[in-house]
């Protein structure tokens, strides 16, 4: 990761490193994970690397990861340089239906413990950790803006959240004054592309930041696991009996083999192409990293010091694309070519344009017949 290069989150002046250290992994209380020893080194190595963004939440390793986190940032007096971000959502208190959610009462709660957690008074991005389903939007905007305009958090962003309802508190936000979303927290990586299909396109269209979360797809593309049957072995998080994704599928193996043979033609592990591919993505602005060890974090540092050439990367493109369901099998450049009448138009800007498995070239225009008098 180069040291002098950071990029805005979102159409705000907010800089960040390219590449975010992800802390869920600091703390062993999951059953997997780094003790405080080994986090501390991650810290330092990833700061040392240039990074300025770290990224927790309320939820992680029970609080144990924000408890850390303010730790390392305190003994170090590194509070000015560093952006920090969390989140809130998840309920701590069994019975209590609010003591979590995204309701106005529970991120005000949420918030006064991470703040304590994190040794603070404020915090520089608050996400909404996942949709509740029942909240308004409307709430949830005025909330934040509440928190952001008193002086507690600098900016707020979605994360595991429905495109129209991100696209309704923007619109929202803009119509009413209120503080915007700068940006998403997104599950993104070659075996899992679904937020190119609305997610990438709305955050483009509306000047949202988009964070991707499990580049690696909880370790899959990492090349450690290896086909058992139906099933896959090897030491991790998708080896946790409390591992909630099934990433043992026959297209996931698939993409598996294609990465690992893009990765020895190129000669740079599956892990540093996986996270190449998904950190140089139209519309990413920075890729959370979600290491437990420090020679993890060491690899996937050097995962943006290189460019992958096209051939390859077209290789794990194609291994990976989503499949063209209705309504965006209208969206691939044949059915695009009808509605032009067999034209190329662009549009205002070169936004994400979702392309589909395998999209069919447009046809050449219509021939035109030559007029002939009667």
């Amino acid at each position: 990761m180069n040291v002098n290069e950071y990029t805005t989150l979102g159409r705000t002046g907010l800089r960040v490193s390219p590449l975010c250290m992800g802390a869920m992994t600091f703390g062993t209380e999951w059953g997997w994970g780094a003790d405080e020893k080994v986090s501390r080194e991650m810290f330092d190595r990833y700061l040392a690397a240039g990074g300025n963004f770290i990224d927790t939440a309320d939820a992680y390793t029970g609080g144990h990861s924000e408890e850390m986190i303010g730790e390392f940032v305190q003994e170090a007096n590194l509070r000015d340089r560093l952006v920090i971000a969390t989140k809130f959502t998840f309920n701590p208190q069994p019975g209590n239906p609010n003591g979590g959610g995204n309701g106005r009462k529970n991120i005000y709660r949420a918030l006064e413990g991470s703040l304590r957690r994190l040794k603070t008074d404020y915090v520089d991005l608050y996400y909404l950790h996942a949709w509740d389903i029942v909240t308004p939007v409307e709430e949830v905007v005025s909330t934040l803006t509440d928190l952001v305009r008193e002086g507690k958090i600098r900016y707020y962003g979605f994360s595991d959240t429905p495109a129209w309802y991100v696209a309704r508190g923007q619109t929202i936000a803009e119509k009413d004054g209120k503080e915007r979303i700068a940006t998403l927290q997104l599950e993104y990586s070659l075996i899992d592309r679904s937020i190119e299909r609305e997610h990438i396109p709305v955050a483009q269209e509306l000047g949202i930041g988009v964070c991707p979360w499990g580049p690696l797809g909880g370790g899959l593309l990492s090349g450690k696991y290896k086909r058992e049957g139906n099933t896959g072995k090897g030491e991790g998080r998708l080896a946790s009996p409390n591992q909630i994704f099934n990433r043992f599928t026959d297209r996931n193996w698939k993409i598996v083999d294609a990465l690992i043979g893009v990765a020895k033609d190129f000669g740079r592990p599956p892990a540093q192409i996986a996270l190449n591919w998904v950190a140089t993505q139209p519309g990413i602005t920075s890729t959370i990293l979600g290491a437990s060890k420090v020679t993890q974090l060491e690899d996937n540092l050097a995962a943006i010091e290189f460019t992958l050439p096209a051939e390859l990367r077209k290789r794990i493109d194609e291994a990976s694309a989503l499949e063209p369901i209705h309504p965006y099998n209208f969206f691939v450049p044949f059915t695009q070519s009808r509605i032009s009448g067999g034209t190329s138009v662009q549009p205002w800007r070169r936004a994400h344009v979702y392309q589909g498995a395998a999209a069919t070239p447009a046809p050449p225009p219509p021939t035109q017949k030559k007029a002939t008098a009667d």
